[in-house]
């Protein structure tokens, strides 16, 4: 029996050594920001998009450089054939030739191609970059609403041990007779809603940090250490409203270039094209096998074999003369699309500038936000002070006090939301104007 107690004993030391320890990891947010681009699969595939187009652009470029090829040949063919009394032998005939092909004209084709192989380029660019804007927002996001879930965790604590000590305050002066029951059951339904409201905090705070180690690629049970919880903000300047950098607006641009060269690239199968092409083929082991008459009706077998090389040059010209105006036709509907093109770019405009202006708007008022919310928080605080001075010397009720600490909870929350939120804003601003890299 002892034995099994000291055994016992052991195993309960050795075993909490034995679990894995909850990983913590202290966050920045220029950290949360690298992390989420560099685990995101839509970042990645942006990369690779552009990786693509890249390679497009040298396949459009080699389209005007000559093209040489090789090729070889053989060949053993039964029966014989027959020539005229003679034999055409061809048993083993092999055949070995190199060419060169050269567009010279092509009406513009091959420009027109490599133009777009170029914008196809500059879109993926662009939209690398705008996947790169909606990862960091989505990370800056994830991160000041973790800060700010855990602040509220916090301060519902720092609530829970303000009643906490009001309990225990008024259950000593229940029993020296100078308070009564209803006091401190007013107090203890007050704990109860606290509790409750603890307890959604800190589900909440996990599911944010939850979506944070989604968001970075990081195991779920990670524990965060955010060091940006310090929030200051400054009166906003001047914000520009200028968007011209919006990658959605580059697309636009790009959109529009492309449908012109699309119009040059149909304009051009209406035109003639010009080509030289060049070529040498060896040829060997061809036999004819036969009689010839040498004279005075003598005739004696022969055997020839075929051995030699050709060489060949040419230009070929093609023009296109009548095809059911399916040309024109083609152009014709080019030019709509590039009129549409032209119309949703104008359409896209005025949107992307309405988001510009209410992200403009967001940010002002939320610093406003916190102005307001940081002077309520002050006489929020200063009130409570009051408040629980008056209460220790009697000269206030205790629903005074309990009011009191419950404006102080709502500033206290108010606060936190109107600073978290504002960065919030900023990040939104920056991505509306194209310049969150």
């Amino acid at each position: 029996m002892k034995r099994s107690i000291i055994f016992l004993g052991i195993v309960l030391l050795v075993l909490p050594a034995s679990l894995p320890a909850q990983e913590q990891l202290t966050l920045t947010q220029a950290e949360c920001r690298e992390r989420a681009l560099a685990h995101s699969e839509e970042v990645q595939q942006a990369e690779n998009a552009l990786q693509q187009a890249g390679l497009d652009r040298k396949i459009a470029n080699s389209a005007s450089l000559p093209n040489f090829e090789g090729s070889a040949l053989g060949a053993y063919m039964l029966p014989d054939i027959d020539m005229m009394g003679s034999e055409l032998r061809m048993r083993g005939t092999y055949m070995a030739g190199i060419s060169l092909t050269q567009p010279i004209y092509t009406g513009g084709k091959i420009s027109s191609g490599r133009r777009l192989a170029k914008i196809g380029e500059a879109v993926a660019s662009e939209q690398r970059r705008m996947t790169r804007m909606e990862v960091i927002a989505e990370a800056d996001n994830a991160y000041w609403s973790y800060i700010a879930v855990e602040r509220k965790v916090k301060m519902t604590e720092q609530y829970k041990t303000l009643m906490d000590t009001l309990f225990h305050q008024t259950e000593t002066a229940l029993k020296a007779g100078m308070a009564t029951d209803n006091d401190l059951l007013r107090i203890e339904a007050r704990r109860s809603e606290i509790l409750y409201q603890l307890q959604r905090v800190r589900n909440g705070a996990d599911l944010c940090r939850l979506s944070l180690c989604r968001l970075i690629g990081v195991d779920s049970d990670t524990e965060f250490i955010p060091t940006d919880t310090l929030i200051t903000v400054t009166t906003p300047g001047h914000l520009n409203a200028d968007f011209n950098s919006r990658p959605e607006l580059r697309l636009l641009e790009k959109q529009i270039e492309a449908n012109e060269q699309q119009i040059r690239m149909n304009r051009a199968d209406m035109l003639p094209t010009v080509g030289f092409s060049a070529g040498y083929t060896y040829y060997g082991n061809i036999k004819l096998k036969g009689t010839a008459d040498i004279g005075n009706g003598t005739m004696i077998p022969f055997t020839q074999q075929f051995r030699d090389g050709i060489g060949v040059a040419m230009i070929a010209v093609k023009i296109p003369i009548f095809h059911w105006n399916e040309g024109r036709n083609k152009v014709r509907k080019a030019q709509f699309d590039l009129d549409n093109a032209h119309l949703e770019m104008q359409k896209n405009s005025r949107l992307l500038d309405l988001e510009v202006q209410q992200a403009i708007r967001n940010v002002e008022d939320g610093f406003r936000l916190i102005e307001a919310a940081d002077l309520a928080f002050r006489q929020a605080e200063e009130n409570l002070r009051v408040m629980q001075n008056r209460y220790a010397a009697s000269m206030a009720p205790l629903t005074d006090l309990l009011d009191a600490q419950s404006q102080w909870q709502q500033a206290s929350s108010n606060l936190i939301e109107a600073q978290t939120q504002y960065k919030i804003y900023e990040t939104d601003y920056l991505r509306a104007t194209g310049k969150l890299e």
